[in-house]
């Protein structure tokens, strides 16, 4: 496969794929309205694009059941058009609009029939992810010139624990595409998953203290291309929580075991890997446990 960089306009010029969380079981919760928080996102997305001419945005809704494609500025036939159209959002971004009205509709009615109490009210991020590196993987083998491209996820729902094998392997497949994934969480609780595909891809992870200012922090953390980080002085990361989850009861977990031919991962010792089907042998937390217990039943002579 041909060297990236060959194929790149210049060092500033970005591809941004953002990853937009329009989760309703979320923001029927958090103190800031979702109309409040996409006037921040359209005015974020509004500055990218008036960075360079040649810069490019793409934006997919996250929801509870479902994700998709809303917005492509490659596709606008005038990106250029800044003008308003009546309800104070840029004309480029009506199209925007639409399709994210459409799609938070078609997504709670899905939500309706899926949720469940036992279920943590996460986010598709895994599908995202998944899309989000499906589209730059199609800009790299088009042949033509692109921008650098890198992810933006805009996430307040808590993660997932059962989404947890895919969102590793799209931050692996990030990570071998040298694609940085920037994670700025506004929830309350941090994200474990926005910690580490940030860490691992060589991103930017941050969570806003104050959500009123949350275009302040978008344009000054996130908006900087990948170039011009070197001369910049961007959040660093404090601690990064690696912890797992589960592939038994999806539980995130601090010591479990693992399988030694696939590498799953498992809170509690079986005799079979439920994955690949390996018979494991018994462990040695168990042998010591039960060499104790035969220490205790010995009779003293």
């Amino acid at each position: 496969m041909p060297s990236v960089v060959s194929k790149q306009y210049s060092d500033d010029v970005s591809l941004l794929v953002l990853l937009l969380d329009t989760n309703p079981l979320f923001w029927s919760t958090t103190s800031i309205t979702f109309s409040q928080f996409l006037s921040h996102v359209l005015a974020f997305l509004n500055a990218v694009l008036g960075l360079n001419q040649l810069n490019q945005v793409v934006v997919i809704a996250t929801g509870y059941s479902s994700c998709d494609y809303i917005y492509d500025s490659s596709l606008t036939s005038n990106h250029g058009n800044l003008e308003s159209n009546g309800t104070g959002m840029p004309a480029l971004f009506g199209s925007l609009l639409k399709k994210l009205e459409e799609f938070v509709t078609k997504d709670e009615e899905l939500s309706k029939e899926e949720v469940s109490e036992d279920r943590i009210p996460s986010c598709l991020l895994s599908g995202s992810l998944s899309m989000a590196l499906c589209y730059i993987q199609r800009v790299f083998r088009s042949g033509h010139l692109h921008p650098q491209p890198r992810i933006l996820c805009l996430q307040g729902s808590p993660d997932g624990p059962e989404q947890y094998v895919a969102v590793m392997n799209s931050i692996f497949s990030a990570q071998r595409l040298m694609v940085p994934i920037d994670s700025c969480y506004i929830g309350v609780q941090n994200s474990a998953f926005l910690q580490q595909a940030s860490y691992i891809t060589g991103g930017v992870h941050h969570t806003p203290k104050q959500l009123d200012g949350l275009f302040q922090y978008l344009t000054t953390i996130f908006a900087t291309d990948l170039h011009s980080r070197g001369f910049v002085q961007l959040p660093k990361p404090i601690g990064v929580d690696f912890r797992a989850s589960c592939f038994c009861h999806k539980k995130t977990i601090d010591m479990g075991y693992i399988c030694s031919v696939c590498l799953s991962i498992f809170c509690e010792h079986h005799k079979k890997c439920s994955t690949c089907g390996s018979v494991f042998g018994q462990s040695k937390l168990d042998d010591a446990s039960s060499v104790s217990d035969k220490k205790r039943k010995a009779p003293s002579t």
